[in-house]
């Protein structure tokens, strides 16, 4: 049986405003397995960036249990959460969120800070070989592409060896070209075994998952896998044919 890395059950968010309770979600059920590449859709308000922020421990449900590699959240300290995001969870934001003052290398080097591991910059620099910026290692972010700029924030994803990543609509910022060579890394990884859930609201960028989750009014409305898969070697190809 292939491993969980995830399990909802029966996980329900409620925000109180004044008066006005405001469900985010309700008595979801959602499972991700080691090595899926699962993309969460819905329109502004569904639910699925607050499920995305209670998959990354940094909210907590109000009702319902979160299972990450089998262990149950809502038991762990808030130390200990702090641990989970900075070793088991690796996140990539619209936003890049890099330093700017900094090199590539040194914004990649960050989570082992945070992690309290030894900051050797060898995992750095690895990171981003991966993602093909072993000749940018020591460009700070202005000197570098939008594309460029998140794939050092996805090296920072991938520096301590996260049992998954989450994506919240990595490629919001880019344009159509940059956004398929952040889509080719993405199934790049992977296929190397990485798991990786992506919010997006884009009905493009989800064709290239193998999964698609639909949220409307905090409930999952249909969860079904991609039948005709966009591959983004392919996509690329084709413009490079054209220009």
């Amino acid at each position: 049986m292939t491993e969980e890395i995830i399990r909802t059950v029966k996980v329900s968010k409620c925000y109180l405003f004044g008066s006005t309770e405001v469900h985010a979600l309700v008595d979801v059920d959602f499972t991700v397995k080691k090595g899926d590449f699962v993309a969460i859709m819905g329109p502004s308000g569904s639910g699925k960036s607050t499920l995305m922020h209670i998959l990354g421990c940094l909210d907590r449900p109000s009702k319902g249990e979160y299972y990450l590699e089998g262990t149950p959240v809502s038991q762990l300290s808030d130390h200990e959460l702090a641990t989970i995001r900075a070793t088991k969870i690796g996140f990539v934001f619209q936003a890049f969120n890099l330093l700017p003052r900094t090199t590539a290398l040194d914004n990649v080097i960050l989570p082992l800070l945070y992690g309290r591991q030894r900051p050797d910059k060898k995992p750095a620099e690895e990171a981003l070989k991966r993602v093909g910026l072993g000749d940018r290692m020591y460009h700070k972010p202005g000197e570098l592409s939008g594309g460029q700029q998140q794939r050092v924030a996805i090296a920072r994803a991938l520096v301590t060896n996260p049992a998954i990543i989450l994506a919240d609509e990595p490629t919001g910022n880019l344009a159509t070209l940059q956004s398929e060579e952040i889509m080719q890394l993405f199934q790049k990884l992977n296929d190397e075994g990485i798991t990786i859930v992506l919010v997006t609201h884009e009905a493009e960028i989800g064709a290239h998952a193998k999964r698609i989750v639909r949220f409307l009014d905090g409930r999952i409305l249909s969860d079904t896998p991609v039948e005709q898969r966009v591959f983004a070697t392919d996509l690329l190809a084709q413009e490079e044919a054209i220009t």
